[in-house]
């Protein structure tokens, strides 16, 4: 049962994750994300010798239009997670905490836009969106109701 070990996997680590980034977390972004009721989850993983590489795209590229689509309201926070078990059919894992069924909906538009915000230029875009598909393939994505 991979399916279920990677299920488990997931679960555990959000929980663990949750609760370790709290205590650092400033209290503006704890409150925050305390009002988090959904999770957005993405499961990539990076093509073979990638790995260094796709992790720096998400840092250079991906996180700068996590900012802008969250100063815009479309999530209340993001989290990536990276691990290198090959046992596991995902390398890195992102993780967008919601409000409600509202920023779910919205959350593909509102990072699309930021995207166009920060790179106006469609050919660049289209440039980088080939880039990020040469680095990494997405092996699964869901939405978690969060439990309190």
């Amino acid at each position: 049962m991979p399916h279920m070990r990677t299920v488990a996997l997931l679960l555990a680590t959000l929980l663990q994750l949750n609760c370790a980034t709290a205590s650092r977390m400033p209290a503006v972004a704890v409150s925050r994300a305390s009002d988090a009721a959904l999770a957005q989850v993405y499961l990539w993983r990076a093509k073979p010798d990638k790995f260094a590489e796709y992790t720096r795209y998400i840092r250079e590229v991906a996180e700068p239009i996590d900012r802008e689509a969250q100063r815009a309201g479309a999530f209340l926070d993001v989290m990536t997670y990276a691990v290198q078990d090959t046992t596991l059919p995902w390398t890195h894992m992102r993780v967008f905490l919601l409000r409600d069924s509202t920023q779910l909906a919205g959350l593909g538009p509102a990072l699309s836009a930021a995207g166009v915000r920060l790179q106006p230029d469609s050919a660049r875009r289209r440039l980088q969106g080939e880039y990020s598909a040469s680095l990494r393939d997405r092996v699964g994505a869901t939405v978690t109701h969060l439990v309190r």
